[in-house]
């Protein structure tokens, strides 16, 4: 193995993966270093990847080029889009993962890419020369050179696993802890904080009682996250239904009866846990009005009888969870294969990093994933992408411009806003409702959004590129080719409506049909055909157009309006938000500042006027008086 490369990422999880293989693409020589090879892309918790906003993200990363959509069209084994029913800007694409093969897969194309070397190997420090880092020290003392580094340890730092009475050192079951790097990270001054998450337990497939509960199935075609998934076989293995079962209120009381023996509230786990993907002990405390929580039962794979109870996670004696899970619907003869498990680990404090996650006084480390305070593998992936891809760019370019993405045009750069802005006291989970402009970033619109942008930025090559923006434009003629068709209600157009339901009782315009609730472009099928009405470029354009994309074309359409809105205020806050603070502002010496407000500013350091609004504690009033003070300098920034 080489003593010196471009880039070393540490960790092999799926911000690992994500970074090295962004660092990759843009021609870095990457080192991928990983405590076990054979755990890269571990699913350490829920077989499944997407979700409510992790949909989107996972769309985002497809964009730029990154690996994470790809691998789970691959290997899913159920697909369903969540709030199906409701508008695009909060569905959310979701997968259950086969997770060996997921694991398997991601494996195979970390391994396959050009420029990228998979290792093993731990990391307990670095070394920095010339105020900047220039390599990372190996638990065995040797040294790795490099320009850039992205730490992606995931909850490998001092990681404590917690079941009932019981603790032992790891980052996951049965894996050991990183136990040098958080010394080395807090002895550089950095601020860490201590978290926690934790998983439910796994029962086997052949004692589950399914009769007793719910099914849920998949949706009837399913629909892939990733564009290229279409020049491949999808879905790629056979599809599974999952099971709905609940809590009830015996089960509380056993819960409530032993919160003496559960280590979160004994006092020995001393990390904040999740506010939104809370124990199922924290349920039963934090929500006594509910007599039930859900459980969804989920198998992790075609050739395994491991089942996974989503919504189970506690931290209780094995001999207490496994009366809690037999009281359950379904449950009642379950064999737990693998008890729940809390684990505890180091992070650091995401305040101290700058928008590309590069660590702020340590030019060159980057961090990304669970140790930002993050979870989930979505937000990991994304992070990772945006390190890696800043990394390389250091890395090859010491004067090439960062790669920055805004809230108004990713989730991913929302949650990277959000993170080194405001920093985070317990386990950030992305959430629609964090972003002010989620009308803008619906899934189906992250090509539009963000392909463009990975062109310039190298991550993905112009001849991929071709045919997502050719559908792009498409999309686009086909939207404005519709205004533009006016309809009179002729006796002929009604009889062409009258298959689709639509009456037709004034002028309008075809996509003012589409505009109406409920109507879709299968609906105008026969008048669509009527000849002479469409062009011979719009008609193909039509023709062209997928299910996917028939149904995209006519929400941007019913839609319109709002996003039109959403885009003039956008326009409106630009211009002020995005106005750079000069790095050397001393906010002790600007007048009439409260101490709070100094404080928190000091201690966030924003770079722009909008990420000083965001931060708590800091009034209008406070960041008005920074705009005067950066008018009075001349107009720095």
């Amino acid at each position: 193995m080489e003593s010196r490369w471009d880039v070393v990422v540490v960790g092999g999880g799926h911000a690992g993966c994500e970074a090295a293989l962004a660092s990759a693409r843009l021609g870095a020589r990457t080192l991928l270093l990983t405590a076990d090879p054979a755990s890269v892309a571990r699913m350490s918790c829920n077989p499944a990847i997407g979700g409510l906003a992790k949909g989107n993200v996972v769309r985002e990363i497809d964009a730029m080029g990154g690996a994470m959509g790809l691998v789970a069209d691959r290997t899913g084994i159920q697909f369903k889009v969540l709030n199906a029913s409701r508008g695009p800007a909060v569905r959310g694409p979701r997968c259950q993962s086969d997770k060996a093969r997921y694991a398997a897969e991601m494996t195979r194309v970390v391994s396959q890419t050009p420029g990228l070397t998979l290792a093993r190997g731990s990391v307990a420090g670095f070394t920095v020369e010339r105020g900047r880092l220039c390599a990372l020290v190996a638990e065995d003392g040797s040294a790795v050179r490099c320009h850039s580094a992205v730490v992606t340890t995931g909850t490998f730092l001092r990681g404590l696993v917690h079941v009932g009475d019981r603790t032992e050192e790891a980052g996951r079951w049965g894996e050991p802890p990183a136990r040098g790097l958080s010394a080395a990270l807090s002895g550089s001054g950095l601020r860490l904080v201590r978290l926690k998450t934790g998983t439910p337990p796994r029962v086997r497939s052949q004692s589950i009682e399914r009769s007793k509960m719910s099914l849920s199935s998949g949706d009837s075609p399913p629909q892939p996250f990733s564009v290229r998934s279409r020049s491949e076989p999808f879905p790629a293995l056979p599809q599974v239904d999952c099971w709905l079962t609940h809590t009830a209120e015996p089960v509380h009381e056993v819960i409530r009866n032993s919160l003496d023996r559960s280590p979160l509230y004994s006092g020995k786990i001393v990390g904040r846990g999740p506010r939104y993907c809370p124990s199922i002990e924290d349920k039963v405390v934090r929500f006594p009005e509910k007599d039930r929580h859900q459980v969804f039962v989920e198998p992790e794979g075609l050739d395994t009888d491991w089942v996974y109870l989503n919504g189970l996670s506690m931290s209780l004696p094995p001999e207490i969870q496994e009366r809690v899970v037999r009281g359950i619907p379904g449950l009642g003869r379950a064999e737990i294969l693998r008890p729940a498990y809390a684990v505890e680990y180091d992070a650091v404090s995401p305040e101290q990093l700058d928008e590309t996650l590069q660590v702020r006084g340590i030019p060159g480390l980057h961090l990304a994933g669970q140790i930002n305070g993050t979870s989930g593998y979505e937000e990991a992936a994304g992070q990772g992408l945006v390190a890696g891809t800043n990394a390389a760019r250091r890395a090859t370019d010491p004067d090439a411009e960062p790669f920055v993405l805004g809230r108004h045009e990713s989730y991913v750069g929302v949650m990277i806003d959000d993170l080194v802005t405001l920093g985070t006291e317990e386990p950030y989970r992305l959430l629609t409702s964090r972003a002010e402009y989620r009308l803008l970033l619906g899934a189906d619109s992250a090509y539009a959004r963000l392909t463009p942008r990975a062109v310039g930025a190298g991550l993905v090559s112009e001849r991929d590129a071709a045919p997502i923006l050719e559908r792009e434009a498409r999309l686009s003629r086909a939207r404005a080719g519709l205004e533009e068709i006016r309809l009179t209600p002729s006796a002929r157009n009604r009889e062409l409506l009258l298959d689709g339901g639509i009456p037709l009782s004034e002028e309008t315009t075809v996509a003012g049909l589409l505009r109406r609730p409920g109507t879709s472009l299968a609906d105008l099928g026969s008048l669509l055909r009527e000849p002479g009405l469409l062009g011979e470029s719009l008609r193909e354009d039509l023709d062209l157009l997928g299910e996917g994309e028939a149904r995209r074309l006519a929400d941007e359409i019913r839609y319109e309006g709002f996003l039109v809105r959403e885009r003039e205020t956008l326009a409106r806050t630009a211009a002020a938000a995005e106005k750079r603070i000069p790095d050397d502002v001393s906010y002790r010496d600007l007048p009439g500042l409260s101490a709070e407000a100094v404080e928190k500013l000091e201690r966030h350091r924003p770079r722009t006027l909008g990420q000083a609004a965001r931060i708590p504690g800091v009034p209008p009033s406070a960041v008005t008086r920074l705009l005067c003070h950066l008018a009075a300098r001349g107009g720095e920034g």
